[in-house]
């Protein structure tokens, strides 16, 4: 067995792969100051919840956004199940074609979710991942990356408004039942899953006048992907594995 693991800033996916089969994603919530031992055990209480040995795993690959965490990371898998993860890092095949100004600066997950779009899916293609940081990466015809935009994520967004106006509440959001709020909550409610997703139209928009051809295929992927882009004007396909897809492209050209 294969296990991935994705390091964010809010949160650490993890999946397990069975030849071409994924047999479970788990996320758990990144604690910078926990050391090897403790995401040890909690990998470990994982793996037992979905029943799987840690003696299973015959490799690993880790890509982290989080550069405390990779070593830590990356030594408890090893204490737990005897393998050496493979980290994204420069140096790695990829079979990414990055061309932007430093192709070393370009986060693992944007890299790992790009070689997964080019694998999957007609291109051009535009990869919306939405997480900590809501960002659009861009796929040409030829699989190459060109670059991305990076904008405050929808839960950044939402606690700075909370923190910052006395009178608006905090709350947990969804969708609303229409765009003009007749109270705070759906008012916000509205300014945050609309706004976002008018965002995101409008990005796709402007990078599509910019390539000067429409893309073929718009994905999204991260932890607020699904209730965001159904109210998306265009069509977007949601997979929230696309990450975890794209650590295991990498590990089988590395392996081989």
């Amino acid at each position: 067995m294969l296990l991935t693991a994705d390091v964010g800033n809010t949160n650490i996916t993890l999946g397990a792969y069975s030849g071409g089969r994924l047999m479970f994603v788990s996320r758990l919530y990144t604690e910078r100051a926990h050391t090897v031992d403790q995401y040890a055990v909690s990998l470990k209480l994982l793996l037992e919840l979905h029943g799987i040995s840690p003696s299973d795993f015959s490799g690993a690959v880790v890509s982290s956004v989080v550069p405390e965490l990779s070593l830590i990371i990356c030594g408890a898998v090893e204490t737990l199940t005897g393998v050496r993860p493979l980290t994204v890092s420069p140096g790695v095949k990829t079979g990414l074609n990055i061309l932007t100004d430093n192709p070393a600066e370009v986060g693992a997950d944007l890299v790992a979710g790009a070689v997964a779009a080019a694998a999957k899916y007609p291109l051009p293609c535009l990869v919306m991942d939405l997480g900590t940081a809501t960002k659009i990466s861009v796929i040409d015809e030829n699989g190459a990356f060109l670059g991305c935009t990076i904008s405050p994520g929808v839960a950044i967004s939402l606690e700075a408004l909370s923190s910052r106006a006395s009178l608006l509440p905090r709350i947990s959001w969804e969708t609303p039942r229409k765009v003009i709020g007749t109270n705070s909550v759906d008012s916000i409610q509205s300014g945050v899953v609309f706004g976002v997703a008018s965002m995101l139209d409008g990005m796709c928009d402007k990078i599509e006048q910019e390539l000067g051809r429409p893309a073929k295929t718009v994905v999204a992927t991260g932890g607020l992907s699904k209730d965001i882009v159904k109210s998306c004007r265009r069509e977007v396909i949601t997979n929230p594995d696309l990450i975890l897809e794209g650590l295991k492209i990498i590990y089988e050209k590395n392996v081989r």
